[in-house]
């Protein structure tokens, strides 16, 4: 079941992607190259490649993919995927308003009102008796190890930006792998503008 209307959302005409637990998410797949990822990505729209800043050495170099919709390339990037050296894709990013929908078992995540989709995924998990998770925000999200919730900020509201991941060069965990770019704080970019009074719509 879908709990939110994806008009709701902005995923309104937008072909959905199939998300497959540690072995894809649409026509990426985990552990491809640069290279393929790229030639891949080609049925969706064009691509813009770039060096992430090596922060921690403990990982290899790592490469992102800008993944914008075709016609679309001064809007921010609908999909980002992370490329490591060692590991290959590990990561990728759905933009909360230019992002293809994804759905967990019938629940939408990617453009969210925060607090709908974590009424959704504990009624979810209510009505299945599954676990779910508690994001690092403090916020519940689908029992997933792939998926790490992420807000952002959309004309003064959080909205969910879901990561989907795999562990790389040797972590332990998806968040111990999260790639500097996608730590947020209250839907920020450490450094951007002061949040808003209320960003946690209904």
């Amino acid at each position: 079941m879908v709990f939110e209307d994806q008009a709701e959302s902005g995923a309104a005409g937008r072909e959905e992607w199939h998300y497959s637990p540690a072995v894809s998410l649409g026509p990426l797949r985990f552990g491809m190259t640069v290279s393929e990822a790229v030639e891949a990505a080609e049925e969706f729209g064009q691509t813009k490649v770039s060096d992430c800043l090596r922060q921690h050495t403990v990982f290899s170099p790592t490469s992102k993919i800008d993944i914008h919709r075709r016609g679309a390339i001064p809007t921010p990037p609908a999909v980002t995927a992370y490329v490591s050296e060692a590991a290959g894709l590990f990561c990728l990013a759905v933009d909360a308003v230019q992002g293809p929908p994804v759905a967990y078992d019938g629940i939408l995540l990617v453009g969210r009102g925060m607090a709908a989709l974590e009424r959704d995924a504990i009624t979810y998990a209510e009505a299945n008796d599954v676990q779910f998770r508690i994001m690092p925000e403090g916020y519940a999200a689908p029992d997933d190890p792939g998926i790490v919730m992420r807000a952002q900020l959309v004309s003064g509201i959080l909205r969910s930006r879901p990561l989907f991941m795999v562990p790389r060069d040797g972590a332990w965990t998806e968040w111990d792998s999260l790639p500097d770019e996608e730590y947020r704080i209250d839907g920020r970019v450490p450094g951007s503008a002061t949040p808003p009074d209320n960003p946690w719509p209904d």
